[in-house]
């Protein structure tokens, strides 16, 4: 078997390493159909395989192609973005791009682009632009005053030809990459992209994974900038749009299928849906605002953890992080916790026979942080009698449960004692608490 998975292996990165030397010996329309075969290798390699492949070298090989004129621009785009989308979606961790001469060249002509007042080619400028953020992790606040106005001009595009979106998922794929530390004036984005989001709200011309981008972009502003929570919270109705977009993409990938059995669009839809998940786990560290419709994007997300709990262990683990994010944040309202299913659904899991160390500390981190609110709240009468209903019902649902039970059973398979003691004195915190 071993055997047969390396013979598999070597045949996928031997094939796209064969077919890119050709490259230089090809004419332009050759040359452009070895770049599609190579594409699609691409997109069937395994996370070792791609980053094996696209190392310096690869970059610096291509550099030095478009300089001798051995590959046109136009190529190099072609073959640059798909790598750029693959990265991307296989969250591959690739690092050969932002140290290749290759960024160099591209950084250069996009300020050059930018500059030139007369003969601006604004195609050329946007796959510029997506090249460089699709590939890089680090940006430069020069290039991003220039990259984020010219993409999201282009996302504004309100076509809904199958071939502009398209463009337009892979230009806001682009602006998503953009992480949540780089700091961008609000002016440069805020109004485009709230109509960006508002246009597809009433005319639905994006791609599911354009639209999750967008929002993904947005969320990511806030670690920089808090003004724009109260339009992603409220105005954009954020909690509305996800439960929606879950609920249409649990619709369209089977779930009950075992991971690693889906096929190309299914893929990509798992992609999407782990991507909303990571980004409201993001939202929901930093937001201060609460939105009654939270409570049916909890619901939403408790009932993803336990249809996902049998075959797809990271979908799950993302709901965990949500959780315990959720928990974590002093904003959101106590009794939505239990409205929204989420202490049952965190429960159920400490319950499982084949539970996880990460699991199990999640449940009872989500218990303490719960607990720890509770006993902090001061407040007098309808609502403090509100709130010893509540934790009379946390701790009948933790006894019913047999949470301390269940705790115990698992330090066994700690088998470290440091750890044993210091979860226990958790616990014990926990249950003082409530």
């Amino acid at each position: 078997m071993q055997c047969v998975t390396k013979m598999q292996t070597t045949s996928v990165t031997e094939r796209f390493n064969e077919l890119f030397s050709e490259l230089e010996r090809c004419n332009k329309s050759e040359q452009r159909k070895k770049i599609g075969e190579a594409n699609e290798i691409a997109d069937r390699m395994n996370d070792d395989e791609f980053c094996s492949i696209f190392e310096v070298e690869i970059f610096n090989k291509i550099s030095k192609m478009i300089e001798e004129k051995k590959m046109s621009m136009e190529n190099a785009i072609l073959l640059l973005k798909h790598i750029g989308y693959c990265k991307v979606m296989k969250c591959a961790w690739i690092f050969g791009f932002e140290k290749s001469s290759l960024n160099d060249r591209f950084e250069k002509m996009i300020i050059e682009e930018s500059e030139n007042k007369d003969k601006k080619n604004e195609k050329i400028l946007i796959d510029l632009c997506e090249c460089n953020l699709l590939l890089n992790y680090w940006f430069d606040s020069k290039l991003l005053s220039i990259c984020v106005p010219c993409l999201l001009n282009f996302a504004s595009k309100k076509e809904e030809i199958e071939e502009i979106q398209k463009e337009v998922e892979m230009d806001l794929l682009a602006l998503s990459c953009i992480g949540e530390y780089f700091f961008i004036e609000r002016k440069l984005y805020l109004n485009e992209l709230m109509e960006v989001i508002r246009y597809h709200q009433e005319h639905q011309n994006l791609t599911q994974l354009a639209y999750q981008s967008a929002w993904d972009f947005l969320i990511n502003r806030f670690c920089q900038d808090r003004g724009s929570e109260k339009a992603v919270a409220n105005e954009l109705c954020l909690a509305r749009e996800a439960t929606k977009e879950l609920e249409r993409l649990v619709k369209q990938v089977d779930l009950k299928r075992r991971e690693g059995k889906t096929n190309g669009k299914e893929m990509k839809e798992m992609a999407t849906l782990m991507r909303w998940l990571g980004s409201l786990n993001s939202f929901f560290r930093k937001c201060k605002l609460w939105n009654e419709e939270f409570v049916g994007l909890f619901r939403c997300i408790s009932t993803l953890l336990r249809i996902s709990r049998d075959n797809y262990r990271n979908i799950q683990m993302q709901c965990f992080y949500i959780f315990e994010s959720l928990a974590e944040n002093r904003t959101l309202h106590i009794d939505a916790f239990l409205n929204g299913g989420v202490i049952d659904a965190a429960l159920e899991e400490a319950s499982k026979s084949n539970v996880n160390f990460t699991q199990m500390k999640g449940c009872m981190m989500i218990a303490k942080d719960l607990s720890e609110r509770l006993k902090n709240k001061k407040e007098n009468g309808k609502k403090m009698t509100k709130l010893r209903s509540l934790k009379r019902k946390l701790f009948d649902k933790f006894e019913e449960e047999g949470f301390e039970d269940l705790m115990e059973g698992f330090y066994v398979l700690l088998g470290d004692w440091r750890k044993r003691v210091f979860y226990t004195f958790e616990l014990a915190e926990c249950f003082v608490y409530l």
